[in-house]
């Protein structure tokens, strides 16, 4: 896509000015959207990211209504009482009912992939297609790994310029420094104390009886050099998912949609296209993986 094509969509700093508050039974949660075509694309981003996880990708998905929220205690959206994948995903499904969307695609990354997941295995019947993004199934951290060492060190106030974020925010050359800027300094906004507490869900998460539970096929996006899920927790996706077609992106990290957002854009299309074609739950192509190593 030409920089012509995506000088309309918002710069950095106008991100958060697009921001909408929705009340979830008391939650209030912030979106960002944008007009299009159906089914809409509901986008859940990862573990400390908010919505402008998905500004470079957005702009590549031009002519497709997207919802983009913030996750509670993330960015604009208030904290609420849990933080387990399940509070997750019934936030999801409350913003499903409450903007009155039509089975929308649901394209999660890291955490969010596994909230996404776990929608799709509760309720089935609310979405109409599934993106796994730099997702897995059982996270499987040890306390040494170096996202739960990073964490345990920060302490607030956390700076921006914290040397974890180049661990934590690691990319491809290429990659906006002002969208790197703007996404160290919102992560930074959360206190220590929620990194850690949501972590603790993510690593005691085990997503395995949801995914051989899912009904609706799977598109699996893992990145080739990621440090966090690498492609053995891609392939037990794939292979858990009854449904699921593996995609590999081998030159990128744990952020693909930063680092290639054409590459992501495409094969999310591709996918939305094959079943609007197909007119059913189920993707052409997709074949079961279970079993295979």
């Amino acid at each position: 896509m030409s920089p012509a094509a995506l000088a309309p969509w918002p710069e950095q700093e106008a991100w958060a000015s697009r921001k909408r508050v929705i009340d979830l039974d008391g939650l209030e949660m912030a979106y960002v959207e944008f007009a299009g075509s159906e089914p809409a694309l509901l986008l859940v981003h990862g573990f400390t990211d908010t919505s402008r996880s998905f500004s470079l990708l957005a702009p590549h998905l031009a002519g497709r209504r997207l919802i983009i929220p913030d996750l509670r205690g993330h960015g604009a959206s208030l904290a609420g009482r849990g933080y387990g994948i399940g509070d997750f995903a019934s936030d999801l499904a409350g913003l499903v009912h409450s903007l009155r969307l039509e089975r929308p695609v649901v394209i999660g990354h890291s955490l969010g992939a596994m909230i996404a997941l776990e929608l799709a295995a509760r309720q089935p019947e609310l979405i109409d297609g599934l993106v796994l993004l730099a997702g897995t199934l059982k996270p499987d951290l040890a306390v040494d790994h170096p996202m739960a060492a990073g964490v345990r060190e920060l302490r607030d106030p956390i700076s921006p310029a914290d040397p974890f974020y180049a661990w934590w925010h690691a990319c491809q050359p290429g990659v906006p420094q002002a969208f790197l800027a703007a996404a160290a300094k919102e992560a930074s906004a959360m206190p220590a104390s929620r990194w850690r507490a949501i972590l603790d869900e993510i690593r005691a998460t085990d997503l395995t009886a949801a995914a051989r539970n899912l009904r609706v096929a799977a598109l699996v996006i893992g990145g080739g050099r990621d440090p966090i899920f690498d492609a053995t927790h891609q392939r037990r996706l794939a292979e858990e998912i009854p449904a699921a077609k593996l995609m590999d992106a081998p030159h990128c990290g744990h952020n693909p949609h930063w680092e290639d957002p054409a590459l992501v854009a495409a094969a999310i299309s591709d996918y939305v296209q094959t079943r609007t074609e197909n007119g059913q739950s189920r993707m052409g192509g997709a074949v079961s993986r279970r079993g295979r190593s």
